[in-house]
């Protein structure tokens, strides 16, 4: 099934590692009693040598081996992102959500108890004016970071934190402490549970949400020891972030979008009475934000057809005109900021952000249908560096494909139909 020869994939792929970074987009809703339920471990091969990381065992190779981490119906797949071959499996009952912590190895996996760690098994190391890369078996570790809830995992400016919906607990860590067996996070709470995001700013201070478990109403900035440096309250459903050129975070509203620049807040309002981004896919080189656009507050599940593009400089909202509609696991960035989008005709659409317009479409897969239900699987995108990974559950295939050319350089069967699809760059 390999359309390329696999040297230049690996080469491509390689490169791409050396590029990844920045955050998934969440998702529209949470159904918590889904997420962890039952949960057990069987053990892998892996496992079975030992708990914790995997360096036991670990291979020195010639450079970094990016991974893929999927997940399906009963546990967690560990793909090789050059071959696409399955490097393991590890059980896990229930519907599984997983978080990049930023480090370029290590993966949140949101369990009933909180936050549990995998370890995909591969590393980089400096030493000196070179570094030395790894790769050993993954590993789903004993280390759970208790919350309730767990929701979302922002990585950012070399601080990861992880949000609990359920007890409105912030854990925030140095990103390369997770280098240690099991780091201390500092902890901190909102000042009322929802569900709501996280994130510690290069100055020591942390943005975080204000709402209740029944209505959310914008976010506020504090410092080291608690004391409120700005606030805005007017983001309805505030929902996800982003984080744009110049540490400027984006936040998404009900009505628009609401952006933290310079010490401030400042709402971008969008043009219909009820325009909601949810999600978004920020680029910490690029001043524009990709985001989703709903404007039907009663649909129970609307198929928008438009994208929001936010110019956090200028600070002017933009819509992009899909001409089909895409999925909230659909948005992502090119290696020179371009927005990508997996839209339910089988294509990615490459979108400009300076002119808020598409320049290219990349046919990939056939056509699908997003599911009623958030938590089913659905063609999903994942951009690391300069290739994309699109997965195709209905037929159990996943493909890469070269954001330059459109090219889908090869393209897998899987043992399983994946659901929610991240990396690292090992």
């Amino acid at each position: 099934m390999m359309k390329r020869p696999q040297m230049l994939i690996g080469a491509a792929v390689a490169a791409s590692a050396l590029l990844l970074g920045g955050c998934q987009p969440g998702d529209d809703t949470t159904d918590y009693d889904a997420v962890g339920k039952d949960e057990k471990t069987s053990g892998t091969e892996s496992e079975a040598d030992g708990e914790g990381s995997g360096d036991g065992h670990a291979q020195e190779l010639a450079g970094a081996q990016p991974r893929l981490v999927a997940t399906y119906d009963g546990g967690i797949m560990t793909l090789d992102a050059t071959t696409l071959e399955v490097v393991s499996e590890t059980k896990l009952e229930g519907f599984n959500r997983l978080n990049p912590v930023g480090d370029d190895r290590h993966l949140m996996v949101s369990v009933a108890e909180g936050f549990r760690l995998f370890d995909a098994g591969v590393w980089t190391q400096p030493h000196g004016d070179h570094t030395h890369s790894y790769a050993a078996d993954p590993v789903l570790t004993d280390t759970v970071f208790g919350t309730e809830l767990p929701g979302h995992v922002v990585s950012h400016d070399g601080s990861t934190v992880l949000f609990g919906d359920g007890d409105g607990k912030i854990q925030t860590f140095d990103t390369e402490d997770f280098a240690e067996e099991k780091p201390t996070p500092k902890v901190s709470e909102v000042d009322e549970p929802h569900h709501g995001v996280a994130v510690r700013l290069s100055d020591g201070s942390t943005l975080h949400t204000i709402g209740t478990e029944d209505e959310r109403t914008g976010a506020k900035v504090i410092d080291e020891s608690g004391k409120e440096l700005a606030r805005s309250e007017d983001c309805p459903g505030v929902h996800g972030e982003a984080a744009a050129k110049d540490e400027i975070i984006a936040l998404g509203c009900e009505d628009g979008i609401l952006l933290f620049k310079d010490g401030k807040f400042e709402k971008l309002d969008a043009p219909d009475d009820y325009g909601r981004i949810g999600n978004q896919a920020g680029d910490e080189d690029s001043r524009f934000i990709l985001g989703d656009y709903k404007v039907d507050e009663d649909a129970e599940l609307e198929r928008p057809e438009r994208v929001s593009v936010t110019d956090t400089k200028k600070g002017r909202l933009s819509l992009v005109d899909l001409g089909t509609s895409y999925s909230f696991r659909s948005l992502g960035r090119g290696p020179e900021g371009e927005g990508v989008v997996l839209t339910t005709d089988g294509t990615l659409k490459i979108i400009d952000p300076a002119t808020a317009s598409v320049t290219d479409e990349y046919p990939v897969i056939d056509e699908w249908e997003e599911p009623v239900e958030w938590q089913k699987a659905r063609p999903t995108l994942f951009v690391q560096g300069e290739v994309a990974y699109v997965t195709d559950p209905a037929k159990q295939t996943i493909h890469i494909v070269d954001l330059d050319s459109g090219e889908v350089m090869a393209s897998e069967k899987l043992p399983h139909a994946t659901n929610e699809l991240t990396g690292v760059a090992g």
